[in-house]
């Protein structure tokens, strides 16, 4: 357990830093400047948490699930379908605000823009940290398995990676709604906090979990699907040059493909 809490600690720390250097990159870009720079971003974020669904979670689940002696496909699918479940009410409940629209999602309310466009970012990266944690659980229950180890590694990375262009797709809206660099710089970075603390409470509640892990590896999945078929390719390829946005989904898919076969 102890072994799982620094990995998954340093591997949600690692997708956290990797936020904050990608909101960082308001720094770099005038106000309005930006907007390829954000259509990458949210294409290349949205390629690796396909990829990553597939390889780092599904896959895994069942993998786990005909290990116990268990048909494969039902902890998949179910578990993916709970996700997505779980994704939709969090979306019709939670107040919220995507960068290209001027209506607001979830329940009625008052906050400001910025509080919203925020709020968004960050009810996407809550499925991130799960699913990063679970793959350090999964691994501590598989003991002395290096492989394992490797293949949360490989998800940890690949999350850090594709956090990179998401820091930004956060920061630079925020700047062209009118925020200071500084402050557009530390609301995108503080967004992804919420990774390192459902990473590190998912390996706390481990033991609990262990004979549904098969369960809430796809459900992590079906989480992530959600975001990326809801929100992130959307955005992606609103506008001109839709194009970028549809390569740097393959790009990000390849990436984060190829780090899971190569290390896991």
């Amino acid at each position: 357990m102890t072994k799982a809490l620094i990995w998954a600690g340093a591997g949600t720390g690692f997708t956290f830093l990797m936020t904050a250097l990608g909101a960082a990159t308001v720094f770099l870009f005038r106000r309005n400047k930006g907007e390829i720079v954000q259509k990458v971003s949210l294409g290349f974020a949205a390629g690796v948490m396909i990829a990553a669904s597939v390889w780092s979670l599904l896959i895994p689940a069942i993998e786990e699930a005909e290990a116990r002696g268990q048909a494969g496909w039902l902890p998949a699918a179910g578990g993916f379908v709970l996700g997505v479940a779980f994704l939709y009410i969090l979306d019709r409940l939670i107040p919220h605000l995507h960068s290209k629209t001027n209506e607001t999602e979830g329940l009625s309310s008052s906050m400001k823009r910025t509080s919203l466009l925020i709020m968004a970012v960050t009810l996407h990266n809550i499925p991130e940290g799960m699913a990063v944690g679970l793959s350090f659980a999964l691994a501590a229950q598989h003991g002395s398995d290096s492989a394992a180890y490797a293949s949360a590694v490989a998800l940890a990375l690949g999350m850090g990676i594709q956090n990179f262009p998401e820091g930004a797709a956060l920061s630079l809206p925020l700047r062209q709604e009118g925020a200071s660099p500084s402050k557009a710089f530390l609301l995108g970075s503080m967004s992804g906090i919420v990774e390192p603390i459902f990473g590190v409470l998912t390996v706390l509640a481990a033991a609990a979990i262990a004979p549904f892990m098969p369960w809430l590896l796809s459900f992590a999945a079906g989480a992530m699907m959600y975001v990326v078929v809801e929100e992130l390719i959307p955005e992606a390829n609103l506008g001109e040059h839709s194009h970028v946005g549809t390569l740097s989904v393959m790009c990000g898919f390849l990436i984060m493909m190829i780090l899971d076969v190569a290390l896991g």
